[in-house]
């Protein structure tokens, strides 16, 4: 029977799939896959052995076409993305698009979502916007981020984890007036090392920064907005002028600065941590 079928995945425990995911992946003629070497691990974890094709954002535009014509012609399709629910920020959309389009039969086999999982963990209350992975350009992510302090709803984001301290720097400091909101972040969903940061986003943003390197996407929620926006503070700036001009360190340069500027004295400890990772202060 001619059906293309939307496949959810997991998106670290290999566990984390349906019953019915584990059937349809059997019995379909071919499965299209976004990495075919990431899905054939999960397919011969579960001794299965249906034929594998690949489909992703370099390939779309002839592998497409094909796909509709083995369709069109009676073959049942499975599309699976990297990792869990194919049309979330992957090439997925389209392929459910020409098929539509074709007259093609579509069903979705839901299962994993990173964001929805984050969503569920975060305890964030209120209707969601899916914003998924934001500009690598700076000016474009400004833009986006000011387009969303407009947004009143709790927001989901996707981000690389080489960009995701940086990005939370941004929004704690005001870019996009995004500052009042609490956020959870969560890399490595689902797997062993799984790690996990909630609280205001500038405390979040600290804890990040003095983390240091991290590794693993990452999922950003942030809560629907929590009243006013406080005052930008430039707290990295704060520190190093007490420490010029107190000659202070360590705890007692961070207790100093939080009575200051009135605030936590962890955040403003964890922001003292990441400027002496980087060598700014002793």
């Amino acid at each position: 029977m001619s059906v293309l079928y939307i496949v959810a995945t997991p998106i670290g425990n290999l566990e984390d799939i349906t019953l019915r995911a584990l059937r349809v992946l059997k019995e379909v003629d071919l499965i299209a896959a976004e990495d075919t070497r990431r899905t054939r691990k999960l397919l011969t974890h579960y001794g299965i052995s249906t034929p594998l094709v690949s489909y992703h954002a370099h390939n779309q535009a002839s592998r497409g076409p094909e796909l509709i014509q083995r369709l069109k012609a009676g073959q049942a399709i499975a599309l699976v993305s990297d990792a869990g629910t194919p049309g979330f920020s992957d090439p997925g959309a389209d392929l459910v698009a020409r098929a539509w389009d074709a007259g093609v039969q579509v069903e979705a086999v839901p299962g994993a979502a990173a964001g929805v999982a984050a969503l569920s963990m975060s305890g964030f209350k209120g209707d969601v916007t899916f914003v998924g992975f934001l500009p690598r350009g700076e000016g474009k992510r400004r833009k986006m981020l000011e387009g969303l302090a407009k947004e009143p709803r709790v927001l989901i984001i996707y981000e690389s984890p080489k960009r995701v301290a940086r990005t939370l720097e941004e929004i704690a400091s005001g870019v996009g007036g995004l500052g009042n909101r609490q956020v959870l972040v969560v890399r490595e969903l689902t797997k062993k090392f799984e790690q996990h940061w909630r609280g205001p986003v500038a405390e979040v943003a600290a804890r990040l920064a003095a983390a240091g390197e991290i590794k693993g996407e990452c999922a950003l929620v942030l809560s629907c907005p929590q009243g006013e926006l406080a005052p930008v503070v430039d707290l990295n700036g704060n520190l190093l002028a007490a420490a010029s001009q107190s000659g202070l360190s360590g705890r007692r340069l961070a207790d100093k600065v939080a009575s200051q500027l009135n605030l936590p004295r962890r955040q403003v400890y964890q922001a003292y941590l990441a400027l002496k990772e980087q060598g700014r202060l002793p």
